[in-house]
């Protein structure tokens, strides 16, 4: 099994430099699973927040070759569990597809005062990607 931890170029880099942001692990058949970091992003309301998140994820994804499409699991930890539906209206604009599987949680608080939300993501990327 290979696994390469990687802060892919052209994506948001890391707010600190105790983790990467991106877990590739090769499998047999030739695709791979991501395991993306908890993100976290800049805006007055939990849905500006939400949308920069989603963006992250997006270029953090692409960078190997997966989009939002090929996510298989979404886990998501809220400050403030009944904003809940702002933040499912926004999710619901970039996840178009069949839902993959999910956790939404609330927390008392995130890393960064300021955060509202932090979303981590598991991609399948068929072989060939």
């Amino acid at each position: 099994m290979q696994i390469t931890l990687d802060n892919p170029a052209g994506a948001p880099q890391p707010l600190s430099p105790y983790y990467s942001q991106v877990a590739r692990v090769e499998q047999a058949d030739g695709g791979a699973l991501l395991f993306v970091s908890g993100q976290i992003a800049e805006g007055a309301t939990l849905a500006e927040q939400s949308r920069g998140v989603f963006e992250t994820l997006t270029a953090l994804l692409a960078a190997h070759g997966a989009s939002l499409a090929d996510v298989i699991n979404i886990r998501t930890c809220l400050t403030d569990i009944s904003e809940l539906e702002q933040y499912g209206a926004v999710r619901r604009e970039f996840l178009t597809g069949t839902p993959p599987t999910s956790m939404t949680f609330e927390v008392s608080r995130l890393f960064r005062p300021e955060a509202r939300i932090e979303i981590e993501v598991v991609a399948a990327v068929p072989a060939g990607r």
